[in-house]
């Protein structure tokens, strides 16, 4: 499939901009077609925003910071002539997807790609770290990621068309002491998205998991992560992550693992024992004495 193919993806024959008159009267209504971003205020979320807009897309872009999606709307459209749409939510709350869905569908917008971005992190003994942050995590990384998809999904298999790019991590491959439920979400993701990507192996609707390893973003920081080996030496940053997840969006990969050494480290560890791959992700992940 081809960068110009993926940019016409579209639930209908119209234009990425239409206007039809109603029956009742004069006015219009406006449809376009999107693709829906969420947690596009930072790292890898900001570099795909960007692509998708280099390269046509008009954008839904979907953070807790109004102020940081402002900023990049007022430039998106600025330099590459598209359309931004901002909506402001926190998906934490459970309440946050059916409200997305609910004022694109009444602004008359069409998603034709979803990535499902958002997600975060924490670090520490699961008997030490704060229950409200991990059950707000398992909200954000699953929850939410299901919901949207099962709302958005819904109108895909309405008109056969239409991506959605969900990210996982390479830590979705195998246990993570000391980042246990992160993993485990991550797991979720990777699990989940695979499956229903089988279901619709006979449509025109793609699903890619996008497995990153560490990158330059501010994850490490938000999930409190202290100079650990997990992040140490050379990692890429988010913008080179982005540009990986975009191509794998347009080839249809299913599992698209950034870098040749985490595909390396991630089909090594099918093959050793388990309590062994455990043991040496704990150590991995343990802060530098």
């Amino acid at each position: 499939m081809s960068e110009e193919n993926i940019k016409s993806i579209k639930p209908s024959s119209e234009n990425n901009t239409s206007t039809d008159t109603e029956n009742s009267g004069d006015s219009t209504s406006r449809s376009i077609n999107a693709t829906l971003i969420t947690g596009a205020s930072s790292g890898i979320g900001l570099e795909l925003a960007k692509i998708f807009a280099k390269n046509g897309h008009n954008l839904v872009l979907v953070a807790r910071s109004e102020n940081v999606l402002n900023e990049l709307k007022t430039s998106l459209e600025k330099d590459y002539g598209i359309e931004v749409i901002v909506i402001v939510k926190d998906l934490k709350y459970y309440s946050a997807p059916t409200e997305i869905y609910d004022e694109i569908t009444r602004q008359k917008i069409n998603i034709n790609i979803l990535v499902n971005n958002a997600g975060f992190g924490t670090y520490g003994n699961f008997s030490d770290t704060d229950l409200e942050v991990e059950l707000e995590m398992i909200q954000v990384n699953i929850t939410a990621l299901t919901h949207l998809t099962k709302l958005f999904l819904k109108d895909m298999v309405e008109y056969n068309s239409g991506r959605i790019l969900n990210v996982a991590s390479t830590a979705a491959f195998q246990p993570g002491p000391l980042m246990a439920v992160y993993y485990a979400t991550k797991a979720y993701v990777l699990s989940f998205s695979e499956a229903i990507a089988e279901e619709l192996r006979n449509t025109n609707i793609k699903i890619t998991t996008l497995c990153p390893g560490p990158t330059k973003t501010n994850f490490s920081s938000s999930a409190q992560i202290k100079d650990n080996k997990l992040f140490s030496g050379k990692i890429p940053d988010a913008k080179e992550v982005a540009e990986y997840a975009y191509n794998a969006l347009v080839t249809e990969k299913r599992v698209a693992i950034h870098g040749f050494k985490n595909k390396i480290l991630v089909n090594s560890n099918r093959f050793a024992p388990r309590k062994l791959v455990t043991k040496t992700v704990r150590k991995i992940q343990e802060a530098r004495k």
